[in-house]
């Protein structure tokens, strides 16, 4: 029987989960009832809590989010069975890499076009692109909706240790320790591509930041870690106060 420690900390985990979600509907992010979040509530990241089939994020509430395990072979044939896609996808990366334990899929705009560029890769123009200098893992191998295990195992051997998964003619992947450090993640990405979509669109020339610069502002933001959680919990009180019911 679950001890109550690990009863708490599931339910933290649904409610930080639920926050996730209904914030990136407040960004933009979302995609119809497509994309998935994830976190793994067991110690070897195998057991995870999703979110269902086909539900819009600004419905997802801490006690609707499904509870799975990645070596459960009969998920796909259970009723309430979830989207393919994120089995897929996120079954095989909590299966494989236990230090992802938080990993959120998506489809958001910038970052997405940045994705479907011949050089889809972030250019160091500002801190905040340059925040994911040499610290992004690219996958240029989309052949269609992640419908095989293949594609799972791929796609994780790809992220390895990273945290961050450009994944080329699809969308963007985060992985991180925490829901707070995962979502902190996808903001600052999907703000770093914004910025570089839209000095693109002037037509002028990039001024790129040199090597040195870029590391050393990527190391800050290491050093910066802390406010990623602030970042979060800030954003959880407008959720407390305006959308309580996240956390039902």
């Amino acid at each position: 029987m679950p001890s109550a420690t690990t009863d708490t900390t599931e339910r933290q985990l649904r409610i930080d989960l639920a926050a996730a979600f209904r914030l990136a509907v407040r960004h933009g992010w979302h995609e119809g009832v497509g994309n998935h979040f994830s976190v793994a509530v067991s110690g070897d990241g195998k057991r995870f809590l999703m979110n269902p089939r086909w539900r819009h994020f600004s419905h997802l509430t801490a006690s609707n989010l499904m509870l799975l395990d990645a070596d459960d072979a009969t998920t796909m044939q259970r009723a309430d069975a979830p989207d393919e896609t994120a089995w897929c996808i996120h079954g095989r990366i909590h299966a494989l890499l236990p230090q992802a334990r938080c990993v959120l899929h998506l489809h958001p705009p910038y970052a997405t076009a940045v994705a479907g560029l011949a050089n889809p890769r972030i250019v160091p123009i500002d801190q905040n692109t340059a925040r994911f200098f040499h610290r992004m893992a690219y996958d240029y191998g989309f052949e269609g909706m992640a419908t095989s295990t293949a594609e799972g195992d791929r796609l994780a051997a790809e992220l390895g240790n990273r945290n961050v998964l450009m994944m080329v003619n699809h969308g963007v992947l985060v992985a991180a320790p925490t829901v707070a450090e995962a979502f902190d993640l996808m903001y600052f990405l999907e703000r770093a591509c914004k910025t570089l979509v839209l000095a693109w669109s002037t037509g002028q020339p990039l001024r790129e930041m040199t090597l040195e610069v870029a590391e050393r502002t990527a190391q800050d933001w290491e050093h910066y870690a802390p406010m990623q959680f602030a970042h979060f919990e800030e954003l959880k009180l407008l959720l407390d106060r305006e959308e309580p019911g996240y956390a039902a």
